[in-house]
């Protein structure tokens, strides 16, 4: 079964076309390149008519066309020779380097370098007159020189395209390094909401529902006042972010994020809402660098804001130690069922304080511990103070 042949490209019709014309014209004004040959007359015209043909094939069979030429420009030497018929050869050398194979291309210039230098020695051996030379020059250029100029035009080709290939590579990387990093940026918002906004909620809600079951008047105004607190704050940490997120000027420092010195206060607000939390520091933990303090700080906020969600009556303690290059984060509560209200959650805490610990290179444990006075859960975080280069605020 034979395939058919390639439509020609509407290109080399027309150099088809204008090869063919340009010989028929110079035919009919009586220019031949070569007098006394064997061929005289109008048989000239069957290599140009031939040639013409294969320019229809310059660019769909580059190979074919350039040896199917080479034998085709010989046979021409035999009449009267028609110019048109050697300058469609040099564009069949040259688009057969262009438009064919690797190979190819590395191939025909050696050998029609070859070719050249073969022919000059050969008719200065058979001559032996300095005009053999002549014909040498005369074999390079319509053979190695269009071989040499595809040779250059490919090479820019193949550059250029190489070019274009890394510019879209590069498009690409950026477009996937921005979908990156507005998923990573999503994640953070979203772990700094869920550690401002949780805390302060489920405090709310716990004291909201007691106040609602307990018909005392002592006990709602207390649970009001501490309905009112943590609404107030939670209001200002909302208003921070919602700072941040909206200056783009870059003209004003957003307000500080919270760091370990604030324990204090965020115990004190702990205690407030109707937990037993002890807190211990040691070693030194001021200074530490920021994205470090700011993930320790929201861990144990977290951890306190589960303990209050879910934590069985009993003391909660919160553990701060430097020690080395790290700092570790224990907060141990009690773990059971508990009377009285609780408030509901989602789960998103546990996962944002590891994904927190993970962006610094830490390690996080989350789960049930034994202990002989009774259940207790226990959330430890190991965080190096050399922070990975690449990983940016953990917030």
């Amino acid at each position: 079964m034979h395939l058919p042949l390639p439509r020609p490209h509407r290109d080399d019709v027309r150099i088809a076309a204008v090869g063919l014309l340009g010989g028929l014209a110079l035919w009919g004004i009586g220019l031949g390149m070569n007098q006394g040959r064997l061929l005289d007359g109008a048989w000239l015209l069957v290599p140009l008519v031939a040639m013409s043909a294969l320019e229809l094939l310059r660019r769909t069979r580059p190979r074919f066309a350039a040896l199917a030429g080479t034998l085709v420009v010989v046979a021409d030497q035999f009449t009267q020779g028609s110019l048109a018929t050697v300058l469609m050869f040099t564009d069949l050398m040259y688009a057969a380097v262009l438009y064919g194979t690797p190979a190819a291309a590395r191939r025909i210039p050696v050998t029609t370098g070859l070719i050249t230098v073969a022919v000059t020695l050969g008719f200065l051996a058979w001559w032996r007159q300095p005009e053999a030379v002549l014909v040498g020059v005369a074999t390079g250029l319509v053979s190695f020189g269009p071989a040499a100029t595809g040779v250059l035009v490919r090479n820019h080709r193949d550059r250029a395209a190489e070019e274009r290939l890394r510019a879209e590579q590069t498009a690409l990387l950026a477009e996937m390094d921005r979908a990156q990093a507005v998923t990573a940026e999503r994640a953070r918002m979203a772990r700094e909401l869920h550690d401002m906004v949780a805390n302060h909620l489920s405090a709310i809600a716990i004291h909201s529902t007691a106040a609602l079951s307990i018909d005392e008047p002592a006990t709602t105004r207390t649970a009001l006042e501490t309905i009112r607190e943590n609404s107030v704050d939670g209001l200002a940490e909302m208003r921070r972010l919602i700072g941040i997120l909206r200056d783009s000027s870059g003209d004003t420092e957003p307000a500080a994020a919270p760091t370990l010195d604030g324990l204090g206060a965020l115990v004190e607000q702990s205690r407030a809402n109707g937990l037993d939390v002890g807190l211990t520091l040691t070693g030194a933990t001021g200074n530490l660098p920021a994205p470090v303090g700011l993930a320790a700080y929201r861990i144990v906020q977290e951890s306190l804001t589960n303990a209050l969600k879910h934590a069985a009556p009993g003391r909660v303690t919160v553990t701060v130690h430097r020690s080395g290059e790290r700092i570790e984060v224990c907060v141990r509560s009690p773990y059971g069922d508990r009377d009285g209200p609780r408030a509901p959650g989602s789960g998103a805490g546990l996962v944002g304080m590891r994904e927190r610990t993970a962006l610094l290179g830490g390690t996080f444990e989350a789960g049930p511990e034994a202990d002989p006075g009774g259940k207790i859960w226990r959330v430890r975080a190991a965080l190096p103070l050399e922070t990975p280069s690449s990983e940016g605020d953990p917030a």
